[in-house]
């Protein structure tokens, strides 16, 4: 394992791991170092969409917008097995933002971004089904419109494994512990279950998310005085609340509510309804970050005012959060925060870039990573190093290369490959795996021993040895959503067997 570095990225979720996949296919040396697991916290605590972001029309970021309707149907041509097509239903509600108004943004939206693969809007009818009986009796009309569905945790392991084939170090449990400033770069003291190490680079990218100050201030601590932090990040909490399914059908709705937000009621993990999400000010308080109960029943409400089934916390069976870092642009309203990026680059130290980032959308991810990189090069060049050029625009996931992103019918050929692995077990694999689910099942479609919820041994292995899960929790919350559906003594065994056979 090198030492040297061109590229020192700190942080696993979809920023990091984004221009990770990045700078590696240019030709650039890359070790990324996260804490803890991929994906462990903000990228795996989204609202599952991959979208221009509607309501952020209301605030003028049509650049943000269209950046992101842009990147919608590139990463949906990317990654066919984990993002899909979906149709949201918006009502119309009085005394709301009223029909010409929803209607002309829709407008906007459907245009402003070149869409070519997904239908555009229409007006419905919320008096026949499937919206009759499901939704209160005085919606009557509503809009349809279209975005993406998203596994979010599995986009940035799959940007992870890329950047692994094309020679980035991807290191999870890993902490850095130190920075300073050298000659030609900067050296990191490293730590991880083997112990620490030194390790040295010609740039950083400070991509940790929620910590991304915390990493600043331990630069200044070792004595760079020229690196400061002129950006301010605010930090914002959104969390989601999980329920039992509260209507059928395959589309989603998106609500409005009296204080100007909006939620969304999504289907989740086929037996199940996702609620979200808040918007509140958070402040970097110590241990996990968790719903709170006033948050609960803000979401529980606004659901309340749409559905004609009421839902109290007491129907909630799972609720996660994630704490968005947002660069401050002094907006008094937590929802109001620009969701645009900001890339700050440290340029006092010549020759030796310091990048924190700042902001992001997993829509934008690829993006991101591609300005990252225009503004790295000019560093690198300086010192005759070779860098490439930009690759990500079409370019597929792993598993994503599907003639014609036809997800059903690679399915259809998949299922004659594998006629002995349930039709359940498979659709799952598939959708998670896409054309890599042959290094999962072999080429027998041995499945192995069984641990509850279609979970099996043969996948377990394959994340270990493919998708850098290192503990049980990795396997159940983040590679897949099993842990929802599976019992707690299932966990448990699994979790002990985890740890027995598989565990480093």
């Amino acid at each position: 394992m090198s030492t040297d570095y061109d590229l020192l990225i700190i942080g696993g979720g979809i920023n990091g791991t984004a221009i990770a996949r990045d700078a590696s296919g240019r030709g650039l040396s890359v070790l990324l170092c996260e804490r803890d697991d991929l994906a462990n916290h903000t990228s795996s605590s989204s609202t599952k969409l991959v979208h221009g972001g509607l309501r952020y029309l209301e605030h003028m970021e049509f650049k943000l917008v269209r950046e992101a309707l842009i990147e919608r149907e590139r990463l949906l041509r990317a990654a066919p097995q984990i993002i899909w097509p979906m149709r949201f239903v918006l009502p119309v509600d009085k005394g709301l933002r009223p029909a010409w108004v929803l209607r002309m943004g829709l407008l906007i939206y459907d245009s402003l971004g070149g869409r070519e693969l997904l239908p555009g809007t229409k007006t419905i009818d919320l008096k026949t089904a499937p919206h009759k009986g499901v939704l209160e009796p005085r919606l009557t009309k509503g809009f349809e419109y279209s975005d993406c569905w998203v596994d979010d945790a599995r986009l940035v392991v799959l940007n992870a494994v890329d950047a692994t084939a094309r020679g980035a170090e991807i290191c999870t449990r890993t902490e850095v512990l130190d920075l300073k400033s050298i000659d030609n770069g900067y050296e990191a003291k490293i730590k991880d279950k083997a112990g620490t190490r030194n390790v040295t680079a010609r740039a950083i990218v400070n991509s940790a998310g929620p910590w991304v100050d915390e990493i600043l201030g331990r630069l200044v601590k070792s004595g760079n005085n020229k690196t400061k932090n002129d950006k301010g990040l605010r930090l914002v909490k959104g969390s989601h609340i999980v329920t039992r399914k509260l209507f059928e059908g395959d589309h989603s709705y998106i609500f409005q509510n009296a204080d100007n937000r909006i939620i969304f009621a999504i289907p989740y993990e086929g037996e199940y309804t996702l609620i979200g999400t808040t918007d509140v000010p958070f402040d970097h308080a110590p241990g996990p970050v968790e719903i709170s109960p006033e948050e609960t029943s803000y979401l529980c409400d606004a659901a309340n005012e749409y559905f004609i089934d009421d839902i109290s916390p007491d129907d909630v069976v799972w609720s996660y959060s994630g704490v968005r870092p947002l660069y401050d642009d002094k907006s008094e309203n937590a929802s109001a925060v620009t969701r645009d990026y900001v890339l700050d680059i440290d340029e006092s130290k010549d020759g030796a870039p310091f990048m924190s980032i700042y902001g992001g959308k997993i829509t934008t991810s690829r993006k991101l990573a591609e300005h990252a990189l225009e503004k790295l090069t000019p560093f690198f060049k300086k010192g005759s190093k070779a860098v490439g050029e930009d690759w990500t625009e079409t370019a597929g996931f792993p598993g994503g290369d599907i003639i014609n992103a036809d997800f059903d019918a690679f399915y259809r050929e998949v299922e004659l490959r594998y006629p002995d692995v349930p039709s359940k077990v498979l659709w799952r694999l598939v959708r998670a795996y896409g054309t890599r689910v042959s290094l999962v099942l072999g080429s027998e479609g041995k499945l192995g021993q069984m641990f509850g919820a279609g979970l099996s041994e043969s996948e377990a292995r394959y994340l270990v040895s493919h998708e850098f899960a290192t503990r049980a929790e990795d396997v159940l919350w983040r590679r897949s959503k099993l842990g929802l559906h599976m019992s707690e003594q299932e966990k448990s065994d699994f979790t002990a067997w985890f740890d027995k056979t598989l565990a480093g």
